[in-house]
């Protein structure tokens, strides 16, 4: 969440900020809810003192005298009130919370500013995407994929966007997973295996609840969401603890399956490993100080940047506009290879900065150089997704004879050069 006191004194600043986002926010409506909040809240105050000030001069008055017999009756009058007024504290505070909750992060002033996609800006590139790929084909149009891949029983057996993974492409997908992860610890990131279920404290602390509710598996019964990235439950391993000045930086990553019900099941840009429900990630995450948070971004993306060129896969980073960036988010870069099978560009990783915003909703915090507690800053990056990265690697590695050249990065992991049947 955003800071409540930039939120009372600077209002317009922050309307300026949300109406650059693609989120509504009705500014006036929390401002109000917040004003009755505070003033529910006084008034409990001054009942639970006034009882505190009846219950001392009952104390002082002779048990059973008509004093105080009368004091009592006063006493239960003051107590009845102050419950009341309690209930209606929380009962605002808890309207002011879910409005306030409902705010999305602002972006900050290097984002570039726009509307959507479009306007997102190319900051780099690296690697030739107009190279001559003689023998490359869309991945789902490979002869032998569909026996790697096998869409047909994942939907059988689970639905639409659960694959199996069959034989060598299996150990693909586990070669890539152990490859990403190296990667990670090579360039400082300590690694944790988290829980795949987190529960909706979690999910609304990273800001996935109350904004991407209806795109995260639940469980019901248990009030548990399948984590749509890791994410959302290594960021919550400090949530509502104090850190140590001396420990920021900290780096961690995670690997992960990933569930997500995104929207849109049909057409090319959909078709094959494009868009699934179900897939494997790494992902990196960092918790530091305001003053470090934008140069953690810049080193994030870098080590993103560093993994993808020892793939060989040519790519392209964006600088996500004000109207793409997420509703955590306050500065984004996405990552996308060039699949030359498909001739189009494929988001691999997001590498994002959400200043205070997480730290804020769940309370993550160090103590700064005067010992007094101070809000973290919150980033990850995408380290990366596997089914892109793989889509990619099919393409632009067809051989003439049908096969795939694995990566020379990957080799160590799969033992073997080529996949595929050749012609």
């Amino acid at each position: 969440m955003i800071d409540i006191k930039l939120l009372r004194e600077q209002p317009d600043f922050v309307r300026a900020a949300i109406a650059n986002k693609k989120f509504q926010s009705d500014i006036d409506s929390v401002l109000e809810l917040d004003a009755a909040r505070r003033s529910k809240i006084t008034e409990a105050e001054q009942a639970r003192a006034e009882q505190k000030a009846a219950n001392k001069e009952m104390a002082a008055l002779p048990k059973g005298s008509p004093e105080f017999i009368a004091k009592v009756q006063e006493m239960k009058a003051i107590a009845a009130k102050a419950k009341e007024l309690e209930v209606a504290s929380k009962e605002a505070d808890a309207a002011f919370q879910e409005a306030f909750l409902s705010i999305p992060n602002l972006p900050d002033p290097s984002v570039p500013v726009g509307k959507g996609e479009d306007e997102n800006v190319v900051a780099s590139t690296w690697g030739d995407a107009d190279a001559q790929f003689p023998h490359a084909l869309p991945h789902y149009d490979i002869p032998w994929f569909e026996s790697r891949i096998d869409f047909a029983r994942g939907v059988k057996t689970a639905g639409a966007g659960f694959p199996f993974y069959v034989g060598e492409m299996a150990r693909l997908v586990r070669a890539l997973v152990n490859f990403f992860l190296e990667e990670a610890r090579q360039n400082g990131y300590e690694e944790v295996l988290p829980p795949i279920v987190v529960n909706a404290e979690s999910a609304t602390a990273t800001g996935q609840l109350p904004d991407k509710e209806g795109q995260m598996y639940v469980d019901e019964n248990e009030g548990l969401y399948l984590v749509p990235t890791a994410e959302v439950p290594v960021t919550n391993f400090y949530r509502d603890e104090i850190l140590e000045a001396e420990q920021m930086p900290i780096y961690r990553c995670a690997y992960t399956p990933c569930f997500r019900r995104e929207a849109g099941s049909w057409g090319a840009h959909v078709r094959g490993l494009n868009r699934l429900h179900q897939f494997d990630k790494v992902e990196l995450v960092k918790w530091t100080d305001a003053d470090s948070s934008m140069e953690e971004l810049e080193k994030i993306r870098e080590d993103v940047e560093g993994t993808l060129q020892k793939l060989e896969l040519p790519y392209r980073v964006l600088r996500m506009c004000t109207g793409d960036i997420g509703f955590p988010h306050a500065k984004q870069y996405d990552l996308e290879v060039f699949a030359a099978g498909q001739k189009r560009w494929l988001e691999v990783s997001s590498c994002s900065n959400f200043t205070d915003f997480q730290a804020r909703r769940a309370g993550i915090r160090y103590r700064g150089k005067d010992g007094k507690p101070v809000t973290a800053h919150t980033l990850n990056g995408s380290g990366l997704a596997v089914p892109r990265v793989l889509a990619a690697i099919l393409e632009n590695n067809l051989q003439e004879d049908g096969r795939v050249k694995v990566p020379d990065c990957l080799q160590y992991w799969m033992q073997q050069a080529y996949i595929g049947e050749a012609k």
